[in-house]
């Protein structure tokens, strides 16, 4: 009986660790989302409003090779679509933007930013809003900041009238959201929220900045 019981212990303790493993590398394959990209590409981040429509706009962009939608800007780890929602994470839908300096400039993105969403709406982008859907300029380096900080005042100065209240934020962890958010504007333009916003978000950002559009055989 005695050694019954030691063998279902352990069995029970590899099962376990089973679990875990499998747990661990899924979350690990989530994380590591391959990204198809050149040897001189670099990633800016960037969080203003929901993700479906800021992965569209990015990818539009002359010099942007791809956009990821995701989570940063938060205080816990390994953050899902539903515990964002909860408004406890901190994290906000973010986009991770890969994109060759050669190209296009931090500048030049920084400006689709504030060009493509209002940075005078405290958590939220019309018609969502919450924590998860504010505004967020993410920067890895002191050139970076700077270049965030000077178009802030510049807009401040010349658009707002000091209304921004975007947030200036290092950038510490960006987590890949769920596979079915990738590319979701794209593979689902039936959708009626896309339909209703992300469509039309995206063609006015379009109309806005023609310059800056990818030719059509891109």
């Amino acid at each position: 009986m005695k050694i019954f019981k030691i063998v279902t212990a352990f069995t029970a303790i590899v099962l376990a660790i089973v679990l875990l493993s499998f747990s661990q590398k899924k979350e690990e394959k989530r994380k590591e989302k391959s990204v198809q990209t050149s040897s001189e590409t670099k990633v800016a981040y960037f969080a203003s409003g929901c993700f479906w429509c800021v992965e569209a706009i990015f990818e539009s962009v002359y010099g942007v090779e791809e956009a990821v939608s995701g989570y940063a800007g938060g205080h816990t780890k390994n953050p899902t679509y539903e515990t964002i929602g909860t408004g406890s994470t901190g994290h906000a839908e973010s986009v991770a933007v890969y994109y060759n300096p050669k190209k296009v400039s931090f500048q030049t993105l920084v400006t689709v930013f504030f060009g493509s969403h209002d940075p005078t709406t405290k958590n939220g982008q019309h018609p969502d809003y919450g924590s998860q859907y504010r505004s967020i300029a993410f920067y890895e380096n002191q050139e970076e900041k700077e270049i965030i900080e000077n178009t802030i005042i510049k807009l401040n100065k010349e658009v707002y009238d000091g209304r921004i209240v975007t947030e200036v934020m290092r950038m510490d962890t960006f987590y890949p959201a769920e596979e079915y958010h990738q590319n979701y504007e794209r593979l689902h333009p039936e959708n009626p929220y896309v339909r209703s916003v992300s469509i039309p978000r995206l063609h006015k950002f379009k109309r806005k900045f023609p310059k800056l559009l990818k030719k059509e055989e891109e």
